[in-house]
């Protein structure tokens, strides 16, 4: 048991880590971009030590993301007010970032930036690395970095992005002999499901609200 341990204490480490930020995005708290700090970069270790690079790259850009994410979160409507009416910083609002629905003329350029995003990440694992999941690894950091920036947004349509990113990484993370991640992800498409129609009805509050 305890050699188990051991051998996989990162994977448990970062898989608690990980129920705790799904908990938090679930309930659409701004401590969960905390959190995205810290994890991914646990996993760059975590998943480059097992071959997944594709992986172990999105992990370290999870990390820069997650200091975007939290000022987003905290003084998105600031910042927007901010460039739309040209108000001082001291007079703008610093009211969070509401939950919305992503603009229709914004799916166009995000579905160009991930099919981009998947060629040049399969083309670098390809290339550069001896990655034997190519395919499947660049098309979860691909849509990965599509899902995050939906977040960040708070656009209600990026957990359809994670569920697809979801399912994929679990088979990868079976094959790959990452067990506890691997639950993990099992556990987030069936979270993913709830926290959609969770932030639905946060969005539908919202409205009333204003």
């Amino acid at each position: 048991m305890t050699e188990f341990i051991t051998e996989h204490w990162l994977d448990i480490f970062t898989t608690l880590l990980g129920l705790l930020y799904i908990w938090l995005e679930y309930r659409a708290h701004i401590a969960l971009w905390l959190v995205s700090i810290i994890m991914p970069a646990l996993d760059i270790w975590l998943y480059w030590s097992h071959g997944l690079y594709g992986d172990a790259g999105m992990a370290a850009y999870y990390t820069l993301a997650g200091i975007y994410g939290y000022v987003m979160w905290r003084y998105g409507t600031a910042i927007k007010t901010l460039f739309a009416k040209g108000v001082r910083m001291g007079d703008a609002p610093k009211n969070a970032l509401p939950i919305t629905h992503m603009p229709a003329r914004r799916y166009a350029p995000v579905a160009v930036a991930f099919v981009a995003a998947w060629a040049v990440t399969y083309w670098i694992l390809v290339e550069f690395t001896n990655s034997t999941v190519p395919l499947l690894d660049s098309f979860t950091n691909a849509l990965s970095f599509i899902g995050l920036w939906a977040l960040a947004k708070k656009y209600i349509e990026q957990w359809l992005f994670w569920i697809a990113v979801d399912v994929v990484c679990c088979y990868l993370y079976v094959v790959k002999g990452i067990p506890f991640k691997a639950g993990l992800y099992g556990l987030y498409v069936a979270i993913a499901v709830a926290g959609y129609f969770k932030w639905k009805r946060m969005m539908k509050e919202q409205t009333v609200r204003a």
